[in-house]
C-alpha cells in the first residue's frame, strides 16, 4: 500500500531490506515515530540512494551468515554517504565486517529474549536504564577482540557484543532485535536514532488508511466483480467490508468454504456474524470431502498422498492451499460467475513474510507455507487477478481499521485462526522423529534441567514441531517437563523454558506436562491422519477450553467460578500430538495428548507464552486441563507450551 506525506516533508528512510522476518515491522516502528520510510532490495546502489534524497539508512536482519557465497549483495559505498545507518542483526554483522571487523560462529546460539547490558552514555540508549530486556536471534556472533576498528561497544550479552557505535560517524549496530515487542524498549531505541542520531523532525502523518485502502481496490479491480473467501476471522472480514464499500455490494460475491477443519459448530456461527455485518451475498459450500482427498503436485511433478494420509506439515499446508483455489473455481462455475472476476483474500504482512513471498522480502526464509500463498495464488497474482488491500497491515492495525468499518467486536476481536484450521492444530505421524542426536540431546536436556534443582524430569518427545531460529525454519524437538512438586514452580519451569532452546540447538520448543513427574521415556508415536476421529477430539478439546477464557461453565452458561480470561491473551491454539504417556511395557501407543498455547503479543510476528498466575490465572488453566480429562475420554495428558516466538513459532504447524 503507498502513503502518503505531507508536501512540505523532505524526510525519509531507507529501510535495505536482507530478508528479515521482523522486517516490515520495522517499516511499522519507523512509521510509528512519525517518520516516512520505504523498504528496498538490499542492492539499491548508494547513488540511487543519493538521488532520492533519503535521510538515514536501517539495514535490516537476515537468514544468511555475511561469509557465506551466497550471501546478499549490497553497495559497500552506502557507507560513505555520510547518512546515519542503524544495522539491525544481520546488518550490524555487515556494519562490522565492512569497517574491518570480524564475525565468528559461536557454539551458543540465542533465540529468545534476554538481558543485556547497554552504555546508557550512547545516544542510541539515551534514557533508558543500563539492563535491557530484548530478543536476540543470531549463531553468529562478535566478540570484543574482533569489533571493527573506530568503533567502540555499548551492549553486550554476557561475553558476546550486542551493539557497536562508530566513535565519530553516526553508524550503529545492534545485534538484537529492536523493532519487535519481546525488545521492551525498542521503540524508544528507534525514536534515539531518527531524532537525536539522524536528528530528523519526525512530522510525517499518514493519510486516511480507510481511504487508501479504498483507492487501490477501485485501481486494481476497475468495473469488474470480486470474489473474496472468509472464514470468519478478522482479516478477511475486514476485507470483504473494505471491497463492499469501495464498490457496493452488488459487485461483491463471498463464500464460506466449510473444509472439515472449523471449531465445533463454528461454520453457522460464522454465516450467521457475517450476515449481519458485512451485508453481502455469503454464500456457505461443503468441501470436506474435497479437501480429504486433495493433493498436491510439486515443480517436479511429485504427487502427495492425499491430505487424509499426509503427514507432512508442509504438505498439509500446500494440500490446503490449492484446493482451496480448486473448490473456488469448481464454485464459481456453480454459480455461473464470471470467470474474469478478481480474488480478493485478506492476507497480512506477516503471512508473506513467513510464506518468503516476494510482495514482502526478495530474501526471507520460508517458515511456513500459508493458505493464502501458494504455488496458485502466486500463479494468480502473476496474472493481476488477485486484490489483496491488507498485505501492508499487521493484525492489530487490521482490527483498528475494521472498527472503523463498523465491524462488531465479536469479529473484529476474535482471536486469530489459520485458514487451514484444526488441520495444523493436528499433528499427524506415522512414525517416531528420530535422528542420530536423539539420546544425547535427552541426556544434555535433563543435564541443564538439573541445574536448577532436583525434582524436575525432561522427557524429550519424538516429534518435532516447527521454529524460527536465526531467522530461519527449525523442525526441531519438543522437551516435556514434570514434576511432582506442589504448587507448580511455574517461575523456575519459565527459566527452564527459555534457557533449553538457547543451549540445545536442536530444541525449539518446550512444554510442561500437567499430571505425575513421567517416569518412562516416550520412544513411539500413535499413528495419526487427518480424519474425522481426530478432528472430533480435537473440536472437542479446542471448545473445552474456549469456554473456560470466556468465563463459562460445561453448560455454556456464564459460571459463578470463572472470571473470562479471553482478553489476557491474543491467541489460544489447541493442539493435538501423537504423544502416549505411562505405559506400560509392550503396553502400544494408541492415545493423543493435548497442548494449550496461551500467547501474548502485539504485532503477531513475536511474542510470548502466558505464564500461569503471572499473566493467566492458574484455576482457569488447571480448568482446561480438566475439562479436557473430561470431554475427551482417549487422551492420554494435557501440555502447556511456554515457549517464547521465537524459538517457537505460535502454531505448531
Amino acid at each position: 500500500m503507498v502513503e502518503k506525506r505531507s508536501e512540505n516533508s523532505t524526510e525519509k528512510v531507507a529501510i535495505l531490506d536482507f530478508g528479515a522476518q521482523f522486517g516490515k515491522v520495522i517499516d511499522r516502528r519507523i512509521r510509528e515515530a512519525s517518520v516516512y520510510c520505504d523498504i528496498l532490495a538490499l542492492n539499491t546502489p548508494a547513488s540511487k540512494l543519493r538521488a532520492d534524497g533519503y535521510s538515514a539508512i536501517v539495514i535490516s536482519g537476515g537468514p544468511n551468515s555475511v561469509y557465506a557465497p551466497d550471501a546478499p549483495k549490497y553497495d559497500p559505498e552506502i557507507f560513505d554517504l555520510g547518512l546515519p545507518i542503524f544495522g539491525i542483526c544481520y546488518g550490524f554483522q555487515v556494519i562490522n565486517k565492512v569497517f574491518g571487523g570480524s564475525v565468528s560462529r559461536e557454539g551458543l546460539r540465542e533465540d529468545g529474549q534476554t538481558d543485556i547490558d547497554v552504555d546508557n552514555e550512547s545516544p542510541l540508549f539515551h534514557a533508558l536504564d543500563p539492563v535491557q530486556k530484548v530478543l536476540l536471534t543470531h549463531g553468529d556472533s562478535v566478540k570484543t577482540n574482533s569489533v571493527a576498528p573506530g568503533f567502540k561497544v555499548i551492549a553486550r550479552s554476557g561475553d558476546l557484543v550486542a551493539g557497536i557505535a562508530h566513535e565519530s560517524k553516526p553508524i550503529y549496530g545492534v545485534q538484537f532485535h529492536p523493532e519487535v515487542d519481546l525488545t521492551e524498549h525498542g521503540e524508544k531505541m528507534f525514536e534515539n536514532f531518527l531524532r537525536r542520531i539522524a536528528e530528523l523532525k519526525a512530522t510525517y502523518t499518514m493519510d486516511n488508511r480507510q481511504d487508501l485502502c479504498i483507492a487501490e481496490i477501485t485501481r486494481i479491480v476497475g468495473d469488474k466483480n470480486v470474489l473474496v473467501m472468509v472464514s470468519g476471522g478478522v482479516d478477511s472480514a475486514v476485507c470483504c467490508a473494505l471491497l463492499t464499500k469501495a464498490l457496493g455490494a452488488d459487485r461483491v460475491v463471498a463464500i464460506h468454504i466449510d473444509n472439515g477443519f472449523m471449531r465445533l459448530n463454528e461454520s453457522t456461527g460464522v454465516m450467521e456474524a457475517l450476515r449481519k455485518d458485512l451485508h453481502v451475498q455469503i454464500h456457505r459450500f461443503n468441501c470436506v470431502d474435497d479437501f480429504m482427498n486433495g493433493t498436491f503436485v510439486d515443480k517436479n511433478g511429485v504427487k502427495t498422498p492425499p491430505l487424509s494420509k499426509t503427514v507432512s506439515p508442509e504438505d498439509k499446508r500446500r494440500i490446503i492451499g490449492d484446493t482451496f483455489i480448486r473448490c473456488k473455481d469448481a464454485i464459481m462455475k456453480e454459480l455461473k460467475l464470471d470467470t474474469d472476476m478478481f480474488l480478493a483474500q485478506g492476507t497480512l504482512r506477516p503471512d508473506l513474510i513467513e510464506s518468503a513471498s516476494a510482495l514482502a522480502s526478495g530474501f526471507a526464509d520460508t517458515i511456513k507455507t500459508h493458505h493464502n500463498d501458494t504455488a496458485l495464488v502466486r500463479e494468480l497474482r502473476a496474472l493481476g487477478k488477485v486484490v489483496e488491500p491488507l498485505k501492508d497491515f499487521h493484525k492489530d492495525e487490521v482490527r483498528e481499521l475494521g472498527r472503523n468499518l463498523g465491524l462488531r467486536d465479536e469479529i473484529v476481536h476474535r482471536h486469530p485462526f489459520p485458514g487451514p484450521g484444526l488441520a495444523i492444530r493436528i499433528l499427524c505421524a506415522n512414525q517416531a522423529f528420530f535422528d542420530n542426536t536423539f539420546e544425547e540431546t535427552a541426556t544434555k536436556v535433563q543435564k541443564i534441567v538439573d541445574e536448577f534443582g532436583d525434582g524436575m524430569k525432561a522427557t524429550l518427545l519424538p516429534v518435532k514441531s516447527v521454529g524460527v531460529q536465526g531467522d530461519c525454519r527449525s523442525y526441531s524437538y519438543v522437551v516435556a517437563l514434570s514434576t511432582d512438586e506442589s504448587p507448580i514452580p511455574w517461575t523456575i519451569i519459565d527459566k527452564i523454558a527459555k534457557k533449553l532452546p538457547n543451549r540445545v540447538h536442536n530444541v525449539n520448543r518446550v512444554v510442561y506436562c500437567f499430571g505425575p513427574t513421567v517416569k518412562t521415556p516416550v520412544l513411539d508415536v500413535t499413528e495419526t491422519y487427518l480424519n474425522e476421529e481426530t478432528v472430533h477430539e480435537l473440536q472437542l478439546a479446542d471448545h473445552a477450553v474456549y469456554q473456560v477464557l470466556v468465563g463459562r461453565g460445561a453448560d455454556n452458561q456464564p459460571s459463578r467460578f470463572l472470571s473470562p480470561v479471553i482478553d489476557l491473551i491474543q491467541q489460544m491454539p489447541v493442539v493435538s500430538i501423537p504423544v502416549h504417556f505411562d505405559r506400560n511395557p509392550g503396553e502400544p501407543s494408541t492415545k493423543r495428548s493435548f497442548v494449550l498455547r496461551p500467547f501474548i503479543t502485539r504485532d503477531f510476528m513475536t511474542g510470548k507464552a502466558a505464564l500461569p498466575g503471572k499473566d493467566i490465572p492458574e484455576n482457569c488453566i488447571q480448568e482446561m486441563v480438566n475439562r479436557i480429562a473430561e470431554r475427551v475420554p482417549n487422551h492420554s495428558r494435557v501440555l502447556l507450551d511456554l515457549t517464547s516466538k521465537p524459538p517457537g513459532t505460535t502454531e505448531w504447524e
